[in-house]
């Protein structure tokens, strides 16, 4: 149930509103029908000039390319089913509540449209923004009539006078019965139905999942059936990653993922019009690196169940470069870096402890994962000296280009060494690793613990359990350097331990 607290809060908000729209917009007078046609055609085409000339007290700063590429998506899919995953303060719920199916409308696009919330009450909160500019604001009325109509104008329901109608439903409620004369929902949206106790609960999780799709998806049946789902991914397992995960492999579904993170790896704002380019470096500071990339920028911070924080030591003293006795950095290439990471991770043995010195790990190109290892080699103490190693399985004529290209356009080799391909799998390599973190025999250096490429191998290495589905990239690459360096660790009896040099082993290095 919403709180006392949230509708008074909404009340104010909307007198407010109403307030600002008769005091500051002015109604063109004496205008030919010709000027107010042209207006309305240019409305309905662009949507950039439709939100700012009908929405001035919503749209202060400029439309953003990603909030119209989604409008217009929308627009041209009327059976498209679209995962919102925007970060916080992007503006989803009014782009997805209210400036998309008011276009749909003016484009007489929409007949039906059902809002759905986390209960009816709040369900009913974020559908009185929609109600109320069909009341208050006076542009669209001017443009397009006054639509209230007595008699069907209740909290949570309505029906314009031009037969447009919109009901608010509570997350898990039966849908039976949406159906007003011979119109049937063609748009639906779920907004931020997660909360502190669904993350809690995959099996509630599960549930609305289900009668996402058994129930309420089947209300619609005709050739408009869009639905939308906007939230950001601020959790580890949320209700609108299960239905991702449920519908994205799925050929000609007709389901989109639509994710925007707030910023990018040098803090620039996706939204500039809005935001600074110190501003989310400033909400980092505050918040902590984990907490604010969990909330704007779609990365859950993944406590871990088999590697914890706790596992995580920052000893405050840390070997120099030329003290270790062996230094490796392993790259795991991904081609695009679109979605897999480019990881590369850099280790070094220091008395049989393992120490995590650098890396990239970064859905970046190749090309920038190989000037961090230009940059890392250049920068190297000339009395140290590091093997730089990736997979054999990995190796192609696209990989060779591009290292080929890179050392050219340097000057100078790189030396990347390629190794065999382990045969054990993934997991059980990685899990490989748990034993070192329960002994205390790795370590990480404190200057690095708010670095952006350590964050994410760490929130990589927290997700590894059995059936995880989150990136891997980091940890496996850890793996991969730590194998390396057991080679130089000198008790011949940890060798014999580990089984690593049996001859049955078929891993080389």
């Amino acid at each position: 149930m919403a709180t006392s607290r949230e509708i008074e809060a909404k009340r104010k908000q909307l007198l407010e509103r109403l307030r600002l729209y008769k005091s500051g917009a002015v109604q063109v007078i004496d205008e030919s029908p010709e000027l107010q046609q042209n207006r309305i055609a240019q409305a309905r085409k662009d949507v950039e000039y439709f939100v700012s000339y009908y929405f001035p007290d919503y749209a202060q700063f400029k439309s953003a390319p990603f909030q119209i590429d989604l409008a217009k998506k929308v627009k041209k899919n009327p059976s498209g089913k679209f995962i919102v995953r925007w970060g916080r303060g992007l503006a989803k719920s009014v782009w997805c509540d209210l400036f998309i199916p008011l276009w749909l409308w003016i484009n007489k696009d929409i007949d039906y449209m059902v809002i759905v919330g986390n209960n009816l009450d709040k369900a009913k909160i974020l559908l009185a923004d929609l109600q109320a500019e069909f009341t208050t604001n006076p542009k669209l009325i001017h443009d397009f009539g006054e639509q209230k109509m007595l008699g069907s104008w209740e909290d949570g329901y309505f029906t314009t006078k031009s037969g447009f109608t919109a009901k608010a439903l509570g997350m898990g409620q039966s849908p039976r019965g949406l159906r007003m004369k011979n119109h049937r929902p063609d748009y639906i949206v779920c907004d931020d139905l997660e909360d502190k106790d669904t993350v809690k609960n995959p099996k509630r999780q599960d549930e609305i999942v289900d009668w996402i799709d058994t129930a309420l998806l089947a209300t619609m049946d005709g050739d408009k059936r869009r639905y939308l789902h906007p939230n950001n991914n601020f959790a580890p397992r949320t209700i609108q990653q299960e239905l991702w995960k449920r519908h994205k492999d799925t050929p000609d579904s007709g389901w989109l993922l639509h994710q925007v993170d707030a910023y990018d790896a040098n803090y620039k704002p996706a939204w500039t019009a809005k935001y600074s380019d110190t501003y989310y470096q400033e909400v980092e500071n505050e918040m902590g690196t984990l907490a604010a990339r969990s909330e704007f920028n779609n990365q859950p911070h993944i406590r871990g169940k088999v590697f914890t924080k706790e596992q995580i030591i920052y000893p405050p003293k840390y070997p120099r470069m030329n003290q270790f006795t062996a230094i490796v950095g392993h790259w795991d290439i991904a081609y695009s870096g679109n979605y897999d990471f480019n990881a590369v991770r850099v280790w070094g043995l220091y008395e049989n402890n393992f120490y995590y010195i650098d890396s990239f790990v970064r859905q970046k190109q190749m090309w920038d994962a190989l000037e961090f290892i230009a940059q890392f080699t250049f920068e190297l103490c000339e009395s140290a000296s590091v093997h730089w190693q990736y997979e054999a399985a990995f190796w192609n004529e696209a990989v060779e280009k591009t290292i080929c290209d890179f050392e050219e356009t340097i000057g100078s080799q790189l030396y990347l060494c390629k190794v065999d391909t382990p045969r054990t799998k993934k997991l059980d390599r990685i899990l490989r690793l748990q034993p070192y973190y329960q002994r205390k025999k790795v370590f990480y250096p404190e200057s690095k613990e708010f670095d952006p490429d350590h964050i994410e191998g760490l929130q990589q290495l927290y997700g590894i359990e059995p059936g995880y589905s989150t990136h891997d990239d980091a940890p496996d690459a850890d793996e991969q350097a730590i194998a390396y360096l057991e080679q130089f660790i000198r008790s011949s009896k940890f060798k014999a331990r580990t089984g690593k040099y049996n001859q049955n082993n078929k891993r080389k290095y």
